[in-house]
């Protein structure tokens, strides 16, 4: 799963719902919305603020293996 977070407090999640690739918006913890683009994540949040979480073991797993 990708995730980017802002400073403010806000988190973008890939999911997928009924088959369907979403961005799932959440400020603080709290449900914001589901997006089908970035430019309606864009209407919630400055997307120039967003940074990707890197989840550094499963990057190391990933070297190992391939």
């Amino acid at each position: 799963m990708r995730t980017w977070v802002s400073p403010e407090g806000h988190e973008v999640d890939l999911v997928v719902i009924e088959g369907r690739r979403l961005l799932r918006v959440r400020h603080l913890g709290y449900h914001v919305g589901y997006c089908a683009s970035v430019e309606e994540v864009a209407a919630h949040l400055d997307l120039a603020d967003l940074v990707e979480v890197v989840d550094l073991r499963r990057a190391a797993r990933a070297r190992a293996h391939g």
